[in-house]
């Protein structure tokens, strides 16, 4: 059976081919310049090289405003129109009216129920989990469902043994801030490292959320460290995927595509196919609400 590997970029869209504002085209991102000879913008937004092809997502659901996480992210692992339910975008943790359907119909517990297993690849510090433990739950969305499902979460143990990835992807933050006794590794192990995680699962999920920090410019003096580190795990990943795993690479709306303002954008969300099924998903995922069907469709 293929085995499944998401990956939620938060933040991510595809925008503007100006060097004054995108950083696809103002920094470079190999990953894109490699793999598919250029960055995807407005006027050209599909891009396809052999297996590979990179999409525009619609974030916006029929919703006026700026898309948000948690609105969107609810959209994207339920299948449901979370902003529609809610009135409005919303975030960045799950509108009241997204939290039912977050607990009994995300897409861990759908895989779950046809005897497939999930794995959440992210490691979570203990901080993490006293904050949960003390009965707050104002959590995002991914954590959540990972929680009510049974999928569970990853623990600093499982960092260390390889059998997890930082959210951040080399570990340096758990090192450098929290001085969490982690090796920092190189961007190609932990792709290395998640491959190896999804070849033991039907479904495996890694997120990571920095890019729309770095799109609100709060990790400023961290962007172009942030910036490669993302790269090199992209690159290495989509250049090393093995054939049994198909490849969805998604997010939930636009932002650091555009640093000439510190808010969301309204531009479409970025997506990735690759592997043997990404002509699939490209054909079955126009907007958010696509992307847990067209997922479970593979199984």
């Amino acid at each position: 059976m293929s085995k499944a590997l998401l990956i939620f970029l938060d933040g991510v869209g595809i925008g503007e081919k100006d060097e004054s504002k995108n950083p696809f085209f103002s920094k470079g991102f190999r990953t894109f310049e490699d793999l598919f000879g250029g960055a995807p913008f407005l006027e050209e937004p599909v891009l396809r090289k052999g297996n590979k092809i990179i999409f525009p997502i619609d974030a916006s659901l029929g919703i006026k405003g700026l898309p948000q996480s948690g609105t969107g992210q609810a959209a994207i692992f339920t299948g449901e129109n979370a902003p529609a339910l809610a009135g409005k975008h919303f975030g960045p943790f799950p509108h009241s009216t997204s939290i039912k359907i977050i607990k009994e119909k995300n897409i861990f517990t759908d895989l779950i129920k046809k005897g497939l297993r999930s794995f959440f690849a992210n490691a979570y510090p203990q901080l993490f989990f006293d904050y949960v433990n003390s009965g707050k739950k104002r959590i995002n969305v991914t954590a959540l469902m990972a929680l009510e499902s049974g999928v569970g979460l990853r623990t600093i143990e499982d960092l260390q043994s390889g059998n997890a990835l930082s959210n951040e992807i080399t570990n340096y933050r758990w090192a450098e801030k929290l001085k969490e006794p982690v090796e920092i590794i190189e961007p190609a192990v932990a792709a290395e490292r998640l491959i190896n995680l999804s070849l033991k699962n039907d479904l495996t999920l890694f997120e990571f959320y920095l890019t729309d920090h770095l799109g609100h410019w709060r990790l400023k003096e961290e962007f172009e460290k942030i910036w490669s580190i993302l790269d090199e795990f992209l690159l290495n990943l989509l250049s090393k995927l093995p054939q049994e795993i198909t490849l969805l690479i998604c997010s939930d709306h636009g932002n650091v595509e555009d640093l000439s303002v510190k808010s969301h954008t309204l531009n479409p969300a970025l997506g990735i196919a690759a592997g043997a099924n990404a002509e699939k998903l490209f054909n079955n995922i126009g907007s958010l609400t696509d992307i847990k069907n067209a997922i479970l469709n593979l199984f």
